[in-house]
C-alpha cells in the first residue's frame, strides 16, 4: 500500500481505492484488480508511438474495468516505505523527458543483449521513480517494457520472471543501484 495524505482516490476513512465495483475490502479489490488486469494483458495492447501517451493508454487498457481514472496521471503525492515518488506537478515533464530520451536512443534497438539490459534497467528505474499512476504502476511498467523489448529485438520470456527478485531489483534501482535490475532483465531475454 502507498503512503498518501488527503487522498481523494480512496473511500472516506479508508485506504481502499475508489473502484468501479464499489469494493470496500482491500483483499477483494486486490483479487479483482489482479484478475481483470491479467485478463486485459492477454488482449491486444493499444497501438502507439512508444511515448508517454502510449504508456498511459496501456495503463488505461489494463485498469479500465477497475478505476475511473485509469490512464490518467495521479494528482496526489505518494510514497512507499517512506520513499517519495515524483511529485504530481512534475510527472508530465519528467515522463516526457524520459520518453524523449528513449526516442533519441532509438527505443533501445540495435543493441547487444548486455547493453540493452543495462539501458533498459535505467529506463525502468526512472519510470518507476516517476510512478505516474495512483495504482498499477508495476504492471503497466512490465507490460510496456515487454512491448519495448519486443520492438528492440530482445523479446522477454516473462514466464521466467521471479516477482520477488524483480521487486527487490526495482527497490534497489530506486536508490540508483541498477546492476541487479540489469541482471534480472538480462536473464529474461530470450
Amino acid at each position: 500500500m502507498y503512503d498518501a495524505i488527503e487522498d481523494p482516490y480512496t473511500y472516506k476513512n479508508s485506504t481502499v481505492l475508489v473502484n468501479k465495483l464499489d469494493l470496500h475490502d482491500q483483499a477483494d479489490l486486490d483479487a479483482f484488480e489482479a484478475e481483470i488486469s491479467s485478463a486485459r494483458a492477454e488482449e491486444p495492447l493499444p497501438d502507439g508511438s512508444m511515448d508517454f501517451e502510449h504508456y498511459k493508454a496501456i495503463h488505461h487498457h489494463l485498469f479500465q474495468d477497475v478505476y475511473h481514472w485509469a490512464g490518467q496521471v495521479r494528482t496526489v503525492r505518494i510514497a512507499k516505505g517512506g520513499n517519495p515518488f515524483c511529485f504530481p506537478e512534475n510527472i508530465e515533464s519528467q515522463a516526457i523527458r524520459l520518453f524523449d530520451n528513449l526516442r533519441l536512443a532509438n527505443y533501445l534497438r540495435n543493441l547487444d543483449r548486455q547493453t540493452f539490459a543495462d539501458k533498459a534497467a535505467h529506463f525502468l528505474a526512472e519510470l518507476n521513480a516517476i510512478h505516474a499512476f495512483r495504482e498499477g504502476n508495476g504492471r503497466s511498467q512490465l507490460t510496456f517494457f515487454a512491448l519495448l523489448a519486443d520492438h528492440a529485438g530482445h523479446p522477454l520470456k516473462i514466464e521466467k520472471l521471479n516477482p520477488d527478485e524483480m521487486l527487490a531489483a526495482m527497490i534497489a534501482s530506486f536508490d540508483g543501484a541498477e546492476r541487479r535490475l540489469a541482471d534480472v532483465i538480462h536473464g529474461l531475454i530470450e
